[in-house]
């Protein structure tokens, strides 16, 4: 949907979007994404996607050049039923995607566009979907919250597919070949257009990650034509709900504060009971490892506050029940130096009987009996004892509570930094931290803040990994001691690799292919010849001072200019306009031989009086003076014969 009248399309659906803004939230409870308006320029564009409510969401930075992109509705532009991605998650109509172009118009310049994850993906029940991928080509890389590159495998290519193909196509006017489909290229991750570089319609494919990915990148780049592409998200939800039973009064719990907390431990959401005892949560991430935890009410307390809920294949139920406290009990805080909650810490009474810390740090422990106690707790990792409650005692026949029995935990210190690229954070970047317990690895948000918290003392070296299009500027490493306060400001920039393009003509304007043109700068000299139309391009340069220098043809005696010079800087320009103009040599040509003549003399001037404007003989020798004497006195002689013959 791009190029001619399918491109005007996309123009305006596009023009319509940036102007009025991005389209209404779609549908509560909708497989596809919502998209922010994306906001910046050419070159620095910046923007999130809500993919599933609260968990799934990403932060996105995009070099796209300008023209023809932004949010779209989807009210003319969608996936169908009928497509092996709609039969799943449900048609994209009336559903926002984003139309994306590369960093310019040159196989050498493709654009970078990274979603950083505000966590980790599940590894089921999502997608992404790239459209129009037809004269161009894209090449995925995701990264994992260890900062693993994920195989083509966890990528989890589902096929190719022509959204325009008949059967397919959503409208009447979205027309397109069946057999017209991407490839990929599980190898280099790469998904690839029709072979001849056709621009055409509707060629996609789709994705269901099977790992865990905390930055996903698409680099992608014009093969030919106006290239634009699409990206889509979808996710599938569920519904987690139960009720909550007040087991001494016999009824429902109301008011019980009950709250959901994910996989990595995060809290995604709370809520309370209504008068029937129950809760729910709804359009939760089909995935496992969720946590239901309630929080009972003043005076009551829960044998299992807690319950594991998996929602993969269908919706989730947790129920739970509260009665009263019975005498002794016993309760107190697990926090760290700073006061903040720990949560999901064991306390243990006297070596046997165990409970968890809840969401607000807090723990109690009924029906304690007579005598002397003790509780302790398993310091989490990451933390340090400061200081625990001493032994208590409960008497007889008193049934007071026993309360503030507080443990106090130091968080080991955390090392942090940011990884900028021309004064911007950059997301995705894999950083390492190798140390006395050995290497661990983090990704970069999409601020490009990235932290390693909780680190035992020691001495560690930290370490940048620059991604595609980039590479380090200044240091890749650095050494850090951390003792018992935070380490902070551990910076590492990158810089962008730039790129040159121009054309090389003859003095009349036409392109002259196979032009040599060698390129110097950092790194080894590089040789290229120009292509049909006269022009040459060169990507994947370091920042440097460059040359340029044209190698002058058979038939030509030069070029203006003969040489050329720029400079990347860390920005990673997009030098164009590098142009060459050969000049022809100039060809005498073979001059006409003369015909062979005899040499005449020149006359002689003419005696006084006789007729001076007379012309001169030519063509033969003239006569002696007594020859011409003769011939005067013979004419004179004939001349009187005839007169007097005429007059007889």
């Amino acid at each position: 949907m791009k190029r001619a009248a399918s491109g005007l399309l996309v123009v305006l659906l596009t023009v319509g979007a940036l102007a009025l803004g991005a389209p209404a939230s779609a549908a509560t409870g909708t497989p596809w994404a919502d998209w922010s308006a994306m906001t910046g320029s050419g070159g620095a564009y910046t923007g999130s996607v809500q993919i599933a409510s609260p968990e799934l969401t990403a932060e996105y930075t995009s070099d796209s050049r300008a023209g023809s992109v932004g949010v779209v509705s989807g009210a003319s532009v969608w996936l169908s039923a009928a497509t092996d991605v709609g039969a799943k998650y449900g048609s994209s109509r009336d559903q926002q995607y984003l139309n994306l172009r590369p960093r310019a118009d040159s196989p050498t310049a493709p654009s970078e566009t990274t979603y950083s994850f505000s966590r980790p993906t599940p590894t089921r029940n999502w997608t992404f979907v790239l459209g129009d991928i037809d004269a161009d080509q894209v090449r995925i890389t995701a990264i994992g919250p260890g900062g693993n590159t994920l195989t083509a495998a966890e990528l989890g290519f589902r096929g190719g597919f022509n959204y325009c193909a008949p059967g397919l196509a959503g409208k009447p006017s979205c027309t397109g070949d069946a057999a017209d489909v991407p490839t990929w290229d599980a190898a280099t991750t790469t998904l690839t257009g029709n072979a001849t570089a056709t621009d055409t319609s509707g060629a996609a494919a789709w994705f269901e990650p099977n790992a865990r990915i905390s930055s996903l990148t698409f680099t992608f780049t014009r093969r030919a034509g106006f290239p634009v592409y699409q990206t889509w998200f979808a996710a599938i939800t569920r519904t987690i709900s139960g009720t909550v039973t007040d087991t001494t009064a016999g009824g429902p719990s109301n008011g019980t504060v009950v709250r959901l907390i994910g996989a990595d431990g995060a809290a995604l959401g709370e809520t309370t009971t209504s008068t029937d005892g129950t809760y729910s949560f709804p359009d939760v991430l089909a995935t496992d490892g969720y946590r239901v935890v309630i929080t009972p009410p003043t005076g009551k307390t829960s044998d299992e506050p807690a319950r594991a809920v998996d929602v993969t294949s269908a919706d989730g139920t947790a129920d739970f029940a509260v009665r009263d406290i019975v005498p002794v009990p016993v309760s107190g805080t697990a926090r760290d130096q700073h006061g903040t909650p720990i949560a999901g810490a064991t306390v243990t009474l006297d070596g046997q009987r165990s409970v968890v810390t809840g969401p607000d740090g807090a723990y109690l422990i009924d029906d304690v009996p007579v005598g002397t106690h003790a509780v302790t707790i398993t310091v989490p990792d990451g933390y340090a004892l400061v200081s625990s409650p001493s032994p208590f005692t409960v008497a007889d026949n008193d049934e007071t509570p026993i309360t503030g029995r507080d443990f106090v935990l130091q968080q080991l210190p955390s090392l942090s930094g940011v990884v900028r690229a021309a004064g911007s954070g950059v997301g995705g970047v894999v950083v390492t931290a190798d140390g006395p317990d050995g290497a661990m690895q983090t990704v970069t948000a999409a601020d490009g803040s990235y932290s390693f918290p909780r680190l035992p003392s020691g001495d560690y070296v930290i370490t940048v990994r620059a991604p595609e299009g980039s590479v380090v500027s200044g240091p890749t490493s650095r050494s850090e001691t951390v003792i018992a306060l935070d380490v902070t400001g551990v910076d590492f920039a990158l810089a962008r690799f730039g790129s040159v393009a121009g054309v090389v003509s003859d003095d009349g304007g036409a392109p002259h292919a196979g032009a040599i043109v060698t390129v110097s700068g950092p790194g080894a000299p590089v040789t290229l010849n120009t292509a049909d139309d006269g022009s040459y391009a060169l990507g994947d340069l370091a920042p440097g001072d460059y040359t340029i220098t044209v190698t002058v043809p058979d038939g030509y005696t030069g070029a203006a200019p003969l040489r050329r010079t720029f400079v990347i800087t860390d920005a990673g320009e997009l030098i164009e306009g590098q142009d060459f103009v050969l000049t022809p040599a100039m060809v005498t040509p073979t001059p006409t031989p003369t015909p062979t003549s005899k040499p005449t003399s020149s006359p002689s001037p003419a005696p006084v009086g006789t007729d001076a404007g007379a012309l001169p003989a030519t063509g033969a020798e003239p006569l002696p003076g007594l020859g011409v004497a003769l011939m005067l006195l013979l004419a004179g002689a004939i001349s009187v014969i005839v007169a007097r013959r005429r007059r007889a």
